[in-house]
């Protein structure tokens, strides 16, 4: 038998070693890149004479078609292996993860492909966030917090 020590330092010996630090600048870098370029269309949009208010709707628009599109041609699909999550944060990462699922099994049919497919992957997320934000509202109403 092997004891505990010997164990673990054959596993340190044939685990792989964390790329942790690595990880996080290349999400951090392609987050960024991706927040920078929603602030470029937001200023292109202001140059424009736009309302603020319509520029960041228009913005944000942009952003999820982006996406989409990428997703789409299996372009994002090959940035999120190399940038990771940075590409899953920002608001292209939810339109990947809509369009993803609709693309795939679209050739089902609209109803039992697009339909029931479409919230696969975001459909928790967004079933999280309402709940939450409905307890929340209840807290504060209940409390007057």
């Amino acid at each position: 038998m092997i004891d505990k020590k010997e164990y673990s330092k054959i596993v340190k010996k044939f685990s792989p070693n964390s790329k942790t630090r690595f990880n996080c600048l290349r999400a951090f870098i392609a987050g960024g890149l991706i927040c920078a370029l929603g602030q470029g269309l937001t200023n292109l949009y202001l140059y424009l004479k736009i309302p603020e208010n319509d520029a960041k709707i228009l913005c944000s628009c942009t952003l999820i078609f982006i996406g989409v599109i990428f997703t789409a041609f299996h372009f994002y699909e090959k940035i999120a292996k190399k940038a990771g999550a940075g590409t899953l944060v920002p608001i292209t990462g939810f339109a990947n993860s809509m369009a993803s699922p609709a693309i795939e099994f679209k050739s089902e049919g609209f109803i039992v492909g697009l339909g029931a497919k479409l919230f696969v992957i975001c459909g928790p997320v967004i079933a999280y966030g309402v709940s939450a934000a409905a307890l929340y509202g209840l807290f504060v109403l209940l409390f007057r917090v």
